[in-house]
């Protein structure tokens, strides 16, 4: 009924490491889901801006060359905005756990 009982596509989860490596090598897009705050004051070099408030309005930002891992500060914007990804249709299935509290935590870079 209106798929409000419809099962979300499977979330596939990276590590911090794992995000670093295909970054460097330009094989995915990093997208950031905090608000602007939080990301002008500290961010992941490279990483999109595009807040969760404002995800389905700015949707057609995702990059469409590669594919998009999204992040946050610990997971659970990302994996909300995974599940609108999927109402959406979108091809995005994947995270980084932990968001960039795990990838400080890691001692990967970041930018202020």
């Amino acid at each position: 009924m209106f798929g409000l009982f419809k099962k979300s596509a499977p979330v596939k989860t990276m590590t911090p490491h794992d995000v670093h490596h295909l970054l460097s090598s330009s094989a995915v897009a990093l997208v950031d889901v905090r608000e602007p705050g939080e990301f002008g004051a500290e961010r992941i070099p490279g990483a999109l801006n595009i807040p969760l408030s404002r995800f389905q309005a700015e949707a057609h930002r995702l990059p469409q060359d590669k594919p998009v891992v999204l992040h946050c500060l610990a997971g659970g914007r990302s994996k909300t905005a995974l599940d609108l990804c999927s109402r959406l249709g979108l091809p995005v299935d994947t995270h980084m756990g932990g968001g960039i509290s795990a990838w400080k935590a890691a001692g990967l870079p970041v930018e202020r």
